[in-house]
């Protein structure tokens, strides 16, 4: 059976699609005054903004009950006839960001029996970065009793041919529109599609050929490696937690039940990385309540690292104004991220301090002037790289790369029943 396939794809009906939408949970963790000017902009219209739980606010004691409105709030828009549902459908999407640029995808759901987040995994369904389990249950809580999902995940394919994802464009005069309308912030135009029946087994059948056993080999020159379909490469958090619920979900169920059950298959949408609108941006780090100079002399002193170019993995950091660079040829990671991130993990454990991830590198700048605060930035990874390098070395460091800036970012919109 297909690993991506058509989905019942409910979209809202008669209201401000602008309001509707919101930005992924996962951005600006550290602005708050965004997420306020996100909620005095929906007011009281209908807004994905209710059935999720912004990240900025994973800290606050009023989680429990801030999760039991999240799923009264999809009930009653289940309830009151909001959605229109697309039975067996894909949507195609083209989504104008902010700098003009258009990218092309395709929501659809991916099996959950083909996904496997661990290190190592060989499944055609992959997590491109390491999978942070202490981030699962958080999420697992919000998701386990929702009726509903609203996606912000993205999965990639390396179609070099351009076969899946590209063709529908020259037919889209055949398509019927579902949406077109602008994001809220200055964060670009949507529109939406849902394909017809042959353009639908077009997609099908494109996606079968990537799953191909010689064509993969050929193509990453390997052997006896798991045939890597899928790459998520936006909301892997997400895309785990759907899975482990689904893993507890299953329990109770009997074969059958299991084979068509909701929850099995996840909403999302599917890029292709050659998509010349995608651009990998890096994820930069900041550290708060911490030492800033006690901490970056501890990084020069752990890497025998130096102030001065000698060839090694550049880490620029900033704090309070001040701003430079270091250099580092001692290190088993491929990539300065991968050593930075190292680093940190060990340093915080033991010295204290919180760290958050960070689009930007002037919003980085801007965080680390504060007090007790240092930002570092680190060149982005080529987006060409990731997925021989996923098939070959495994995951990547966690929260090495971004597809694009923040307001870039997918917005919740299309929504699936998982109940």
């Amino acid at each position: 059976m297909a690993v991506f396939r058509p989905a019942d794809i409910l979209i809202p009906q008669n209201l401000d699609f602008t309001k509707w939408s919101v930005v992924a949970c996962d951005q600006y963790t550290s602005e708050p005054e965004y997420w306020q000017e996100v909620k005095e902009t929906v007011g009281d219209s209908p807004s994905t903004l209710n059935i999720i739980f912004p990240e900025v606010y994973l800290e606050n004691s009023d989680s429990g009950e801030r999760i039991k409105n999240i799923n009264r709030t999809m009930e009653h828009y289940l309830e009151s006839n909001l959605f229109c549902e697309y039975k067996n459908s894909f949507i195609y999407v083209k989504r104008t960001q902010p700098n003009g640029k258009t990218r092309h995808g395709i929501v659809g759901t991916i099996d959950l029996e083909e996904y496997d987040f661990t290190k190592g995994s060989q499944s055609k369904v992959r997590a491109t970065e390491g999978t942070i389990i202490a981030r699962i249950p958080p999420r697992q809580r919000i998701r386990i009793h929702a009726p509903l999902e609203a996606p912000h995940i993205l999965i990639l394919i390396d179609d070099r041919e351009k076969s899946v994802v590209e063709p529908l464009d020259d037919r889209i005069s055949d398509f019927q529109k579902v949406y077109d309308f602008d994001l809220m912030k200055n964060s670009g135009h949507i529109t939406g599609y849902a394909v017809n029946e042959a353009a639908k087994n077009n997609i099908i059948s494109a996606i079968e050929k990537l799953g191909d056993r010689t064509g993969f080999e050929n193509k990453y020159g390997v052997k006896n490696k798991g045939v890597l379909m899928f790459a998520a490469g936006d909301g892997n958090h997400s895309l785990a937690t759907a899975k482990t619920c689904w893993e507890e979900i299953k329990k109770g169920l009997s074969d059958e039940e299991a084979e068509n059950h909701p929850a099995r298959y996840a909403l999302v949408e599917l890029m292709n990385i050659h998509d010349s609108a995608l651009e990998f941006e890096p994820i930069q780090r900041v550290i708060f309540d911490t030492d800033p100079q006690k901490l970056l002399d501890a990084l020069v002193k752990h890497y025998n690292a130096s102030y001065e170019d000698n060839g090694g993995q550049r880490i620029d950091y900033t704090y309070q104004r001040n701003e430079g660079s270091i250099y580092i040829t001692e290190t088993n990671s491929n990539l300065p991220v991968g050593t930075l991130q190292a680093f940190l993990d060990d340093y915080l454990k033991i010295n204290g301090g919180r760290i958050d991830y960070i689009h930007g590198n002037d919003v980085v700048r801007t965080l680390a002037k504060k007090e007790n605060t240092i930002g570092f930035m680190v060149d982005a990874m080529e987006k060409n790289d990731l997925f021989t390098t996923v098939i070959k070395d495994g995951s990547l460091p966690r929260k090495t790369f971004s597809m694009g800036e923040a307001a870039d970012k997918r917005f919740y919109l299309e929504c699936k029943k998982i109940r």
